[in-house]
């Protein structure tokens, strides 16, 4: 949603004096104390105002919309054997694809506002408070009826995914009329990040007022079920920026194969044609697929890294990727950024990386780049 006009006067007090008491902004514009701080409030709320003093942003932001919940994770001491018990150890903490790429996001300095559905019980409380400790503004995070999500994770004594389970009831019931606030941000955001484990309508409505807007949007497909039920909503008339499958949720949206690199650059094409930008193909330790449009394809190998666990890699690439491009990155080289996040976040036993920063991301691009594997 645009400024409103009392909004704009205010603005424009502001940029002249930002140290203005609402008494003296009151005084100017003829209106009371009370109505100046709800103008502020709202300011604040739409990303114009940033911190305290009515500092005004002049970073872009990032909104994102999608999963938020806790992350179970279970690890076996041993190789695991299936259909029995194994010996390990076990963690709680807060996750969710859209809450990971938040935080991320935030870690990396980019200010970020996360749109998401979260019970009003205990676990709700817990991974509010933890994610706004990371720098995630939660200000349109919907109260929802259902429990807060859970994801649980079984891995190997390697950090390998062996099999999970998710609870999205809460998000799968984020309606379009709970995205109200969302209006209001894309007005002042430089970028919308979408995650699939939304429910179509509301992904679509997303899609929609990002267009409206005239903020590039990435799509997350999230995994192979969720990528098939919202593959419809990738369309010419609607143009996406970005969209970043790995190569089983490229087959699922396409419906064409994908096992080898021809097979993968021509179903890549027909994203192309259906009106995304880029397509940036996740390949595991191969690394991934870049292809855009106005480009040549570039397959970019992954950067070494110790694994510790693999869990919330694929969050991290995406983040340090929409972090690149805000900074002003062309998508190539946004791209080295979402790799590099990707190795960090491998080699931590963190889903997010709490120590992730734009200096530790600096130091893995100088470090590893001239390290990387040699392209398969």
């Amino acid at each position: 949603m645009a400024l409103t006009d009392r909004e704009r006067e205010i603005v424009d007090l502001l940029r002249v004096d930002p140290l203005l008491t609402p008494a003296e902004i009151a005084d100017r514009l003829g209106t009371t104390r009370a109505a100046v701080n709800v103008h502020l409030s709202h300011l604040t709320r739409k990303g114009v105002l940033r911190g305290r003093g009515y500092i005004l942003s002049e970073e872009p932001s990032a909104v994102v919309i999608g999963g938020a919940n806790l992350d179970i994770k279970a690890r076996s001491a041993a190789p695991a054997i299936l259909a029995t018990s194994n010996p390990g150890s076990g963690s709680m903490a807060a996750g969710g694809v859209g809450r990971n790429i938040a935080e991320n996001l935030a870690r990396l300095g980019t200010p970020t506002y996360l749109v998401a559905a979260v019970g009003n019980d205990a676990m709700g409380e817990r991974l509010l408070a933890d994610t706004s400790a990371a720098g995630v503004r939660l200000d349109h995070v919907h109260r929802s009826g259902h429990p807060t999500g859970t994801y649980t994770a079984v891995l190997d004594a390697t950090g390998e995914l062996v099999l999970a389970v998710a609870d999205m009831t809460a998000t799968s019931n984020l309606m379009p009329e709970h995205l109200g606030p969302l209006r209001e941000l894309l007005a002042h955001a430089g970028l919308l990040v979408v995650d699939g484990n939304l429910s179509a309508p509301t992904a679509s409505h997303a899609l929609d007022l990002a267009l409206a807007a005239g903020v590039p949007a990435l799509f997350e497909p999230v995994s192979v079920p969720k990528a098939a039920v919202l593959a419809p909503l990738i369309a010419a008339d609607r143009p996406l920026f970005a969209v970043t499958p790995n190569r089983e949720e490229l087959t699922a949206l396409t419906g064409l194969p994908s096992g080898t690199d021809t097979e993968l650059l021509a179903a890549a094409a027909s994203l192309h044609e259906r009106g995304v930008a880029h397509v940036w193909v996740r390949l595991g330790s191969r690394g991934s697929l870049l292809s855009s449009v106005d480009d040549e394809p570039a397959f970019v190998p992954a950067l070494s890294a110790a694994v510790e666990d693999v869990t919330g890699a694929g969050d991290a690439m995406l983040a340090a990727f929409a972090h690149a491009l805000l900074a002003g990155h062309a998508p190539r080289q946004a791209v080295d950024h979402g790799t590099a996040a990707a190795a960090l976040t491998i080699e931590s036993a963190h889903t997010v990386r709490p120590d992730l920063s734009p200096r530790l991301l600096a130091q893995a691009l100088a470090e590893r780049t001239d390290r990387r594997p040699t392209p398969a």
